[in-house]
């Protein structure tokens, strides 16, 4: 995609590799709907037929012949909040929709596609022209946690992909309070920045479950310089990383030679804010490593330096969040919830919001992590 909007960089929610699933589609006669959200890039093999015509590497529907929409439903792998989408058109020339739209809702639970036709749904793409052949980037405004997403597509055609890309949101009720991975995507870590991207994005690096190939982990250019490569990571929330887990899986001559990690609560540009966490090590190549930290200190943020380049394929950064970071956990998931959905968590009206960090939380959120 040319001049890709900044928001492409964040995770792609939807994505499969991220436990993303397409639960329903009203029709998916010439190419199946789990295909929207396969990670990698879509194919096209030319004079590649089946018994219903060229095979698609998407979403097709039959053409309609009456009025009315085409829809698939996906459930977020991750929940969050979502600052863009893409509708990727790619190879369907004469057979795309020529436009579409998306909404999403925030819902309780797992539930059924058939639950969630009755759920309330919240525009966050209107009615929108497409291209075809085309990634169609869409900016979206919206500050809720979502669930779900549903494409509709105006009124029949070919999707190639379907990105949802945002920053995740987790549900603290669903975490270990006492330790957890600080740095987890799902949990809502986040890759910040890094030195160089040039073969896989540095958000891989905190993606859930192990990498199954390199193509899955970060991996940098070869320097040509004195210098070294690095990530920076803001953690779930603030807390005291006890265990650090790097993982050289799959990367076997191009590994790093060397990695150290620090720490820093809150005030990233200050040099003298930071502090060493692990000093520089070692490492293996094809190895997953495991260092326990004796430190004490809380951090809001990680910067992994690598030493010169290479690869790796994951970082976990397992620690006990502190008393603040418990309140930031629940504070930022309830107030980005949906209405509807704060309902369903207390059981009654939500309450006023945002929850003011500096007041006690409200007594039926403040038990929600689990011990």
């Amino acid at each position: 995609m040319t001049d890709a909007p900044a928001w492409t960089a964040l995770p792609d929610l939807a994505s499969r590799r991220l436990g993303g699933a397409v639960l329903w589609a009203n029709d998916e006669f010439f190419a199946e709907r789990e295909n929207l959200i396969k990670p990698e890039a879509p194919r096209f093999d030319t004079y590649t037929f089946g018994h219903k015509g060229q095979v698609y590497d998407g979403w097709e529907t039959r053409r309609r012949r009456e009025p009315g929409v085409d829809q698939a439903v996906v459930r977020l792998g991750v929940p969050g909040v979502v600052r863009g989408v893409v509708v990727d058109t790619a190879f369907f020339t004469g057979n795309y929709p020529p436009e579409a739209s998306v909404e999403a809702c925030g819902v309780e639970g797992y539930p059924s596609p058939e639950e969630l036709a009755s759920a309330q749904w919240h525009t966050i793409l209107s009615r929108s022209a497409l291209r075809g052949d085309h990634a169609n980037a869409f900016d979206v405004d919206s500050d809720r946690r979502w669930t779900h997403v549903r494409l509709t597509i105006h009124p029949d055609g070919g999707v190639a992909r379907l990105r949802v890309h945002g920053g995740p949101v987790a549900d603290p009720r669903l975490l270990p309070g006492a330790v957890l991975d600080l740095a987890a995507l799902a949990n809502g870590g986040q890759a910040l920045d890094c030195s160089n991207m040039f073969y896989s994005r540095p958000s891989n690096l905190i993606a859930p479950g192990p990498a199954a190939v390199m193509g899955e982990g970060w991996e940098t250019a070869r320097r040509r310089d004195s210098g070294n490569d690095w990530v920076l990571l803001r953690l779930a929330t603030e807390g005291v990383v006890r265990l650090a887990e790097l993982d050289t899986s799959h990367f076997k001559g191009n590994a790093p030679g060397w990695a150290s990690l620090s720490g820093c609560l809150g005030a990233i540009e200050d040099p003298d804010a930071w502090f060493t966490l692990l000093p520089r090590t070692r490492l293996q190549p094809d190895t997953v490593h495991r260092f326990p930290l004796s430190g004490d200190r809380p951090a809001t943020h990680v910067r992994l330096d690598v030493y010169p380049d290479g690869g790796m394929a994951r970082l976990r950064l397992h620690g006990r969040p502190t008393e603040d970071g418990r309140r930031h956990l629940i504070g930022h998931w309830f107030n980005q919830l949906p209405a509807e959905q704060a309902r369903a968590v207390l059981g009654a009206e939500p309450g006023p919001r945002p929850l003011d960090a500096d007041q006690p939380l409200p007594e039926a959120l403040a038990g929600l992590l689990i011990d």
